[in-house]
């Protein structure tokens, strides 16, 4: 009979809770993407959950403000509360480089996975704690444009090791080129505004997109240039004839479409051509980014969304330092990602019993001699738990097969004798 609750046992809505089957497939998962990242040569840290607000918030853009927890000791304090949860792993890196700056080597290639935070609404899919699993580089003085590939290629590795049976293609723009083209139109004092838009297109309705446009402002010539820019993606010559037709040329411009193409050629040469896309609508929506940017999405799964993203940032550390700290980086939502794929049935779910060996003792009385069994066997690199209640044979047997592959039962023969017999467990 299911026991009565006293009080709400719920979690906290948005966060994930999983049950020990799922949550060896979330581990399993888990441990893929930091074996990859280490094989790829990225060092692992771990940057506190709790910063100071006004590292948290240098550079973030948005609504993150409303979005961050904020810790208070007491309800006096609440509106004076200079602490929060972090909300990403990119703003604290910034400040762990300039920390220990004269400690690293650059470029610095760093792996972080662990808990962030957003006090976001919470719905289907999305959560206010999540694990998100992120690769940088991070270059003093200057950052090879090589590095947003490698972080490119890494990440679609990463994906390889998961053997999800579908194809996830990487789509890759530069914010240079959309820059240039604003810079082109004169529009550059709406710049948030259009980056905003254009990150939510392919979440709204056309119409929606051209009304937001009218909304602030846009005239019929320009708006019709941004619509058009937003039909280029695929095959990237293509894209570059596109972006010619509109006829808009700069230097920034001119800058962002050559990266572009250096990067797609480099991960191309990394044996990732069939995974990568040109893509005009992939802006991203936080304001550090200032070069490459991308997204990961499963084509024969366009609801599940971006399951991967990141790009280049030139001066998120400014806000801390007058050294010059190029970056780029990418990051897989571990527990969104883990969602869509379980929702749609793409992850093996990890079925494997979590122990090697049970040691069951008749009674107490071979409780001792079960230790030292137990002892014995994790020393010989096997995993034990000894099955101690007051429960008949039967049952002990009947749990001990249901956590372990194999069962060993402990008597007055087995203790007297100092040997005993291997059950293994269908």
């Amino acid at each position: 009979m299911k026991s009565m609750k006293k009080i709400n046992t719920n979690p906290i809505s948005g966060m994930q809770e999983l049950l020990p089957e799922a949550q060896a497939t979330f581990n399993k998962l888990k441990d893929l993407i930091s074996e990859t990242y280490r094989h790829h040569g990225y060092l692992n840290i771990e940057t506190p959950v709790i910063d100071r607000c006004e590292i948290l918030l240098a550079k973030a853009g948005g609504d993150t403000e409303k979005q961050i927890y904020k810790v208070v000791k007491t309800a006096e304090t609440a509106e004076m509360a200079d602490q929060a949860l972090r909300f990403d792993h990119t703003v604290p890196l910034a400040r762990y480089v300039v920390e220990h700056e004269s400690d690293l080597k650059f470029p610095f290639k760093v792996s972080q996975i662990g808990r962030n935070y957003r006090g976001e609404r919470a719905q289907k899919g999305r959560f206010r704690e999540f694990y998100q699993c992120d690769v940088d580089v991070i270059g003093r003085g200057e950052l090879p444009i090589y590095y947003d590939a490698d972080v490119i290629l890494t990440l679609l590795d990463t994906f390889d090791k998961f053997e999800l049976g579908t194809p996830v293609v990487a789509r890759v723009s530069n914010r240079k080129i959309l820059t240039g083209m604003l810079e082109g139109l004169n529009l550059q004092e709406k710049a948030t505004d259009i980056y905003s838009i254009i990150d939510h297109c392919e979440k709204v309705s056309a119409e929606k997109t051209e009304a937001a446009f009218d909304e602030i402002g846009l005239t019929a010539d320009e708006k019709d240039k941004l619509l058009n820019f937003m039909k280029l993606h695929g095959d990237y010559e293509k894209v570059i004839e596109g972006l010619i037709k509109l006829g808009i040329d700069n230097v920034t411009m001119r800058a962002g479409i050559d990266e572009l193409g250096v990067v797609l050629k480099l991960v191309e040469a990394g044996g990732h051509g069939d995974a990568i896309r040109a893509d005009m609508r992939i802006v991203r929506g936080l304001d550090y980014y200032t070069g490459t940017v991308f997204e990961f999405n499963l084509p024969e799964y366009p609801g599940a969304g971006s399951v991967c993203g990141g790009g280049r940032y030139e001066n998120l550390a400014g806000y801390f330092t007058d050294l010059s700290l190029p970056g780029v980086g990418g990051s897989i939502g571990l527990t969104r990602l883990f969602y869509v794929l379980a929702e749609n049935k793409l992850v093996k779910s990890q079925t494997e019993k979590p122990v090697d060996v049970a040691i069951i003792p008749i009674t107490d009385n071979e409780l001792n001699y079960a230790l030292k069994v137990a002892s014995l066997i994790r020393t010989g690199g096997e995993t034990a738990t000894v099955v101690a209640s007051g429960k008949k044979l039967g049952d002990k047997m009947k749990y001990a097969a249901a956590v372990a592959k194999k069962g060993i039962v402990l008597g007055e023969a087995e203790v007297a004798s100092g040997k005993y017999r291997v059950k293994e467990f269908n």
